[in-house]
């Protein structure tokens, strides 16, 4: 705190407000050396908010941490950009803490930014999508249920024995094209339903499609280095 210029009274208070926020302040006096990876990453957050800056820039702030860790950072991460109105800029290679704490996400390829937008829209997917489970798993309802899907203007597969995904595209009629539709299908093949799910795309999809549409990138010229990493 005296770093960014505040008095050492200031400092002093403003410590003890931001190791309460991270959860340290019982553990003031401990050797650094005695905190856990988790306890350490929280202290470096607690670094980086005294003096109270309206963006704070987080480089894998859950990397090595332990469930309960990672929970706890999560959660912090959460609260301020949501509840204390803080920007914060969050760089990671594991996807579902991406999809938890933010709103907006940017696809980075080898320094190539390949995709970028609201992580609601990109996960929405391409349609309405469900995972279905039936009884019987095989034989002739699961097949007359399977031509139906299609005849009705659904896309089914069969994953797993009396397990499918099935979709309908973006555009077409949905007036009556939902759960209950797949009920009726259902009845009039001869299975009944067990498990009913409506499904989104993960954020990990997203990832996965950007950097395959993108395709290699450029030859590198002599001298440049070469990046490989591949970050959201």
């Amino acid at each position: 705190g005296r770093l960014t210029g505040m008095s050492r009274q200031d400092a002093m208070t403003r410590e003890h407000e931001v190791l309460d926020y991270v959860q340290l302040e019982e553990q003031r006096y401990r050797k650094l050396e005695e905190y856990s990876t988790g306890m350490k990453q929280r202290l470096k957050l607690a670094q980086a908010l005294v003096h109270d800056p309206p963006l704070l820039l987080l480089d894998e702030p859950t990397n090595g941490l332990d469930p309960k860790g990672r929970r706890q950072m999560l959660a912090l991460v959460e609260d301020l950009g949501r509840q204390q109105g803080k920007n914060l800029l969050v760089c990671s290679h594991l996807l579902p803490d991406i999809e938890r704490a933010c709103d907006h996400v940017i696809v980075l390829d080898r320094g190539r930014a390949v995709e970028q937008g609201q992580i609601a829209a990109m996960t929405a997917g391409d349609g309405v999508r469900f995972s279905v489970k039936v009884d019987p798993p095989q034989g002739e309802g699961t097949d007359n249920f399977l031509s139906t899907l299609a005849e009705r203007g659904f896309a089914a597969r069969e994953r797993a024995p009396g397990e499918f995904s099935v979709t309908l595209a973006t555009g077409a009629d949905l007036a009556g094209r939902d759960g209950d539709e797949l009920f009726v299908i259902a009845r009039a093949s001869g299975v009944t339903i067990q498990e009913l799910d409506e499904v989104r795309s993960s954020l990990e999809e997203v990832f996965l499609r950007a950097i395959e549409a993108a395709g290699p990138a450029e030859p590198l010229s002599a001298g440049q280095r070469p990046g490989g990493e591949q970050r959201a």
